[in-house]
């Protein structure tokens, strides 16, 4: 009886078996004897030459993103340095801006970023969940690609062609057509965000061909995260007795929510550094208003106007002050856009 047990429980081989076979159950064998355990990765990839060179270059390559990142902001914030030490906390909230007199405030050139980018994005992104939502739902296949390929074209068109047919179209519609239209017919020059007079290059005027500008980064991603929605989602909606509204409503939009937030995060940090055409609409001047027909100042306008012109060391180190501030605020906005998608990322798996 303990010979047919010895027999049982000890591997024999066989000298006709193949030598991989042998090697094989040495190979179990040792697992067994480490008390069965996987042998980590790390012991069986990786052994090659060539692996490791190619690991070490995608590490370099992945590290330096950051690595560069740290780069430009130490650059800029040596750079604008002397004006953030002389003027300290205050040139973010002084509204003088006098390089004849060494006085510089970027308070109204981030007043003017924030409120055209929020301005841009009121406007943009309804029109473009509407027509992300048309073209993934309700399109015929013959117009889909189409009208996808003339969304998309207008991300192609250059900023200063954005800017001249601002000039030469867009204010003069807002000039004798628009703002006239709000104030005298709607009766809304009570209202201070439509108060004073009419000029044109307004921070509406620069809202207006911000909101063009990022409509189709928004348009383009909520498509496909819209087209994205399995299936499955739609037809278990219909299926319940629901309309095509109904479903779209309830069961393709929330599932796409955490896309279209980033997308609409995207056309934002699209809004906040766009130069050229906001330069050309907005009226370049360095003051706060409330009215949305008054001219204003963005970041990026103030440094593309002046930077070139910058007659001392003061003022150019103001105008780098003013990037860092832009560089900043595009990191934070950056970064409450990743939390805003995974929050709502995990809040979807939850209640899934």
């Amino acid at each position: 009886m303990s010979d047919v047990i010895s027999r049982a429980v000890t591997p024999t081989t066989s000298p006709r078996e193949p030598a991989a076979s042998h090697a094989a159950a040495t190979a179990i064998a040792a697992s067994a004897g480490t008390g069965g355990e996987d042998v980590p990765p790390s012991a069986i990839q990786g052994s090659a030459i060539g692996d490791r060179i190619y690991s070490t270059l995608i590490w370099a390559f992945a590290v330096c993103v950051p690595i560069l990142l740290a780069l430009i902001a130490i650059e800029i914030f040596v750079a604008g340095w002397p004006a953030l030490h002389q003027f300290g906390f205050k040139f973010l909230t002084s509204s003088a801006w006098d390089p004849v007199h060494g006085q510089f405030g970027a308070a109204p050139a981030i007043y003017g970023t924030l409120v055209s980018s929020v301005i841009a994005l009121l406007l943009a992104t309804p029109l473009a969940i509407g027509v992300s939502v048309f073209l993934s739902e309700f399109a015929p296949p013959w117009l889909r690609q189409p009208v996808a390929f003339f969304v998309d074209l207008l991300a192609a068109i250059p900023s200063v062609v954005y800017g001249l047919w601002g000039i030469f179209v867009l204010l003069p519609v807002l000039r004798l057509g628009v703002m006239p239209f709000l104030q005298q017919t709607l009766h809304l020059k009570v209202i201070p965000l439509f108060a004073g007079p009419a000029y044109g290059p307004s921070m509406l005027g620069a809202g207006l061909i911000l909101a063009i500008m990022v409509l189709p980064y928004i348009a383009s991603v909520s498509r496909e995260v819209l087209i994205a929605v399995p299936r499955a989602q739609r037809e278990a909606a219909l299926a319940l007795g629901a309309t095509k509204w109904e479903m779209i409503w309830g069961a393709v939009l929330p599932f796409a929510k955490s896309g279209i937030i980033g997308g609409i995060i995207l056309g934002l940090g699209r809004a906040l550094g766009e130069t050229m055409a906001v330069t050309m609409v907005i009226g370049n001047r360095a003051q706060i208003s409330a009215s949305l027909f008054a001219p204003g100042y963005t970041m990026a306008s103030l440094i593309a106007n002046e930077f070139s012109e910058a007659s001392g060391d003061l003022h150019l180190s103001a105008l780098m002050a003013v990037g860092f501030v832009l560089f900043v605020i595009t990191i934070i906005v950056n970064a409450v856009a990743r939390w805003l998608v995974w929050s709502v990322s995990r809040g979807a798996e939850g209640s899934a």
